[in-house]
């Protein structure tokens, strides 16, 4: 039987970007890592990331200005990925907790991925609200990618690889499940715009847009193959 996530005790913290200075990625530091407060956060429009060095504490909430999106009917893919893309098997929820401690591999240059943010993740997997995309071979785990589903928003926040075109791939299969039913509110958010995101399809919007967008996503369905059984 399909069931809803779990909702969360609400949080005692407000966020409210009204009154975020343009152009101004940073809109807040403190609060906690509660499954309530991290929702009320991607809600309202931002997210948690540590402000010290590789993301220690104090904690920093951000909301980028302008927002890196991909839209869903704008992915890029190659003749080359579209190729690679398909040796992997792709796998939904499998694997979470395994994802998200490669994302945090201390060995990756500018990780920011802390064990506090890593097990506020896993609290909300376990609620039903925080995904991981897989690929696999072989029965080995060689990318993916996880991320928080509010509605119709897809909020990505790492991603890994192993081999070639392994987390790209990870990508390609989830703008398939946010588009396979045609839902035109639908916001796949990668909070900043990269060189290399970019050559994939993500644009950026002013922080404005990004909340208009995000209202209209959020009363939007969740993908069928993030509800929880």
């Amino acid at each position: 039987m399909i069931t809803d996530p779990l909702e969360p005790v609400a949080s005692r913290y407000a966020f409210d970007l009204a009154v975020a200075v343009p152009g101004e990625d940073l809109i807040g530091v403190g609060a906690d890592l509660e499954p309530g407060t991290l929702l009320s956060g991607y809600r309202s429009g931002v997210f948690p990331m540590g402000l010290g060095r590789h993301g220690r504490g104090p904690l920093g909430w951000w909301s980028p200005d302008p927002r890196g999106i991909l839209p869903i009917d704008g992915l890029k893919v190659s003749r080359s990925l579209r190729r690679s893309a398909a040796t992997f098997e792709i796998r939904i929820d499998t694997a979470f907790n395994d994802v998200v401690t490669a994302c945090a591999d201390s060995r990756r240059p500018g990780r920011w991925i802390t064990p506090r943010i890593a097990e506020a993740y896993r609290r909300l997997h376990d609620l039903g609200w925080a995904h991981s995309v897989e690929c696999w071979r072989e029965d080995r785990l060689v990318g993916g990618l996880y991320g928080v589903a509010v509605g119709g928003l897809f909020a990505g926040e790492s991603m890994f690889h192993r081999e070639t075109d392994a987390s790209k791939a990870a990508l390609v299969a989830l703008v398939g499940m946010l588009s396979e039913d045609g839902d035109k509110r639908r916001l796949l958010d990668v909070q900043w715009r990269t060189d290399h995101l970019a050559t994939l399809g993500v644009v950026e919007i002013a922080r404005d847009d990004y909340r208009s967008r995000l209202e209209a996503a959020l009363p939007a369905p969740r993908p069928a193959l993030f509800k929880t059984s």
